[in-house]
């Protein structure tokens, strides 16, 4: 047991440590210490457009700086780091949340904005704690591309403010920001309940394999054993041969910690956590998968991606050993989309469902009660589809990962 909760929190750090610094955010205006932006908007709160079901989506999904649990927005802590001024660090309690998760209050030039943190970009912004007129999101032209850009109102006037903060210095789309996000997010607060259900889940059928040694399962062991053995019996085994042991707490800490995560997102109401359909974590997932099947990879396995016996060097040079370098990089990307893509889909889908009484709430196309009547139907559709998904999708990446290692310790056959 010791093996297997070793696996699982090294996964969980990992995972933390991405989510800690993920953003998907849009660049701001101009470069950073760039003065007041005058904004064509009036100066204060926003006034309502028609519904956005796309939008509504992409907020519900988003990595965010509270914690939700129906209407009620719960503050979490900040750790926030700009080179010019040093750290901060403060419960996002002190933007007082208002709807939305959007702020009313500004912190050493820092605001909440649609629940993420950003900076104000004018350095002559007072510091320390301010009262906003309103914060809002515009979508304007920045380099000659259509990008939302995040505004902030003071002493009636509007003032541009940073992308969320990102690990990644620019490099997938997110733009450079002045400061740094380490806070704890609504997706990191997920993680670590997550973890805490496991650990109260499985420490307890440890006991009762020791304590019932030989006896039939009973309670929540009679739950958990029929999961562990089909893995077991049905991956570790035949893709690992008789190292199967070895690689067997990585296996379960895998499959067990991506369902949880994906059966945690599926309550309705409770934080809206989309944490396996964040690339921020698919894609540490993927790269330990890729660290251990490369670090594992025996000669025989090698030999097959540098120089492949029995076929002509110079079809080795130019096909197959550049093929099998891509492969190496292929495997774990693929994996990083399928799982991101899946659930990031279906969470969005199902938000877009419950969408559509709003859209037809008017009863100008249908009915208002058929509106709402189809919707519900459609939404309790997709969340069984959900639910289906979430274990498939926990399997076939524990699965994939099983064959990967063992094609790397696969031993040479010879004839």
């Amino acid at each position: 047991m010791r093996r297997y909760f070793l696996s699982f929190i090294c996964l969980l750090c990992l995972s933390v440590f991405a989510f800690s610094q993920d953003g998907h955010e849009q660049p701001p205006v101009g470069q950073h210490g760039e003065g007041t932006v005058q904004h064509d908007a009036v100066c204060g709160p926003v006034e309502e457009h028609e519904f956005n079901p796309g939008a509504t989506a992409f907020h519900h999904i988003a990595d965010q700086n509270i914690y939700n649990i129906g209407p009620w927005s719960f503050p979490l802590p900040c750790f926030l780091y700009a080179p010019e001024q040093g750290w901060s660090i403060f419960s996002s309690g002190k933007f007082h949340i208002g709807h939305h998760g959007n702020g009313h209050a500004a912190v050493d030039r820092y605001a909440l904005v649609e629940g993420s943190v950003r900076r104000i970009t004018d350095p002559a912004f007072p510091s320390g704690e301010v009262q906003l007129e309103g914060t809002f999101l515009k979508k304007m032209e920045v380099d000659g591309k259509q990008k939302e850009v995040a505004f902030v109102c003071y002493g009636g006037k509007n003032y541009a403010a940073d992308s969320k903060s990102t690990a990644d210095g620019g490099l997938f789309g997110g733009g450079i920001t002045s400061f740094y996000d380490f806070s704890m997010t609504k997706n990191v607060v997920t993680m670590l309940l997550v973890a805490a259900l496991l650990a109260w889940m499985f420490f307890p059928v440890a006991k009762a394999y020791h304590v019932r040694d030989g006896m039939a399962p009973k309670g929540i062991q009679s739950f958990v054993e029929p999961i562990f053995i089909f893995i077991q019996d049905e991956v570790a085994k035949p893709f690992l041969g008789h190292k199967w042991e070895k690689y067997l707490p990585f296996l379960m800490s895998l499959f067990f910690f991506i369902l949880g995560l994906n059966l945690f997102g599926q309550i309705p109401f409770f934080g809206n956590s989309n944490v396996t359909g964040n690339l921020a974590v698919t894609m540490v997932l993927a790269i330990i998968t890729f660290l251990l099947v490369n670090l594992s990879g025996n000669k025989h396995y090698w030999s097959h991606v540098f120089w492949m016996p029995g076929v002509p060097a110079i079809v080795k040079i130019l096909i197959l050993t550049p093929v099998e370098i891509m492969g190496l990089f292929i495997k774990p990307v693929t994996l990083m989309l399928r799982l991101f893509a899946n659930i990031t889909a279906g969470h969005m889908v199902m938000v877009v469902f419950v969408g559509l009484i709003f859209i037809f709430g008017k009863g100008e196309v249908l009915p208002s009660s058929a509106a709402a009547v189809g919707s519900i139907l459609l939404t309790i559709f997709m969340m069984a589809i959900e639910l289906l998904v979430a274990f498939i999708q926990a399997y076939v990446f524990t699965i994939l990962t099983a064959s990967y290692i063992g094609a790397a310790t696969e031993e040479a056959h010879h004839h």
